[in-house]
């Protein structure tokens, strides 16, 4: 074998390492993969008590009726500020005291976080916030 061949090999390995490595820290980086169960769906009614609107991702932070009628506060974690902005998803789309429904996946650990895909405002318009692009993501669209 050639320096050259041995050389486009080499380089070929190192390629195809890296792009393996950048995948698995990628993937690694995003706490829906993580933190949230893709088995344990839930859809949340309530009303916007917060919105931290942070990098990595922001959340929407709302008063859920429990079960036994008290109230109990979720944090649902929405995809990253850049994406919802493309979406048409902005800081003003969402305030407190704004009444929604949020689809998503509760956390593996079963307390009241969740990784949310769907927000469904009471007049019935939808936006997706959720993650796309990731092993297991729901749907995408609006």
């Amino acid at each position: 074998m050639g320096s050259r061949a041995v050389a486009v090999s080499c380089g070929a390995i190192a390629v195809v390492l890296g792009l393996a490595l950048a995948g698995t820290s990628a993937l690694a980086h995003h706490i829906e993969v993580n933190e949230f169960d893709r088995s344990k769906a839930v859809t949340l009614t309530g009303e916007v008590v917060r919105v931290e609107w942070i990098n990595p991702h922001p959340w929407i932070h709302i008063s859920v009726a429990g079960d036994d009628g008290r109230a109990e506060r979720w944090m649902v974690e929405a995809a990253a500020p850049m994406n919802l902005l493309r979406r048409g998803f902005s800081p003003d789309s969402i305030r407190p005291g704004t009444l929604i429904t949020v689809e998503g996946y509760q956390s593996k650990h079963g307390t009241p976080l969740a990784s949310g895909h769907t927000l469904t405002y009471a007049d019935g318009s939808r936006f997706y916030i959720g993650y796309l692009g990731l092993t297991g993501t729901a749907e995408a669209g609006n």
